[in-house]
């Protein structure tokens, strides 16, 4: 098996354009989606991650390391949090990531493999 990065992108300022009990039910969905990842045995974990205005970015620069509050990058779509996924294929981690249900209200979703070394056991 194979472990894959599942990066999920979105635009913070679409979604939270969405009426909160939209928001909230998408939140619902994407977790009840994860638990059954945890159930299959096709997911090592996951995370959210706090909005960009929390984000610290370091870079060197000159020798020094510069600090700049929120993301480097200026982009309308932040990564909004990951999964790791076991798959034997990497069409079954696109079968499964296809059905992250944010994918509905506008997110995006990156699938890397993961630098061998994890663990897939089911």
């Amino acid at each position: 098996m194979t472990q894959y990065a599942m990066l999920i992108y979105m635009d913070e300022k679409q979604f939270k354009s969405l009426p909160r009990e939209e928001q909230n039910r998408i939140h619902r969905e994407c977790g009840a989606w994860h638990e059954d990842l945890l159930k299959s045995g096709r997911s090592r974990g996951a995370a959210g991650l706090q909005p960009t205005s929390a984000a610290t970015t370091l870079r060197e620069k000159s020798g020094a390391i510069a600090i700049t509050d929120g993301p480097f990058a200026e982009t309308k779509e932040i990564l909004g949090g990951f999964e790791i996924l076991c798959c034997e294929t990497l069409d079954e981690a696109i079968a499964i990531a296809g059905r992250f249900p944010a994918l509905r209200a506008g997110s995006s979703v990156e699938l890397r493999p993961m630098v061998p070394g994890g663990k897939c056991e089911a």
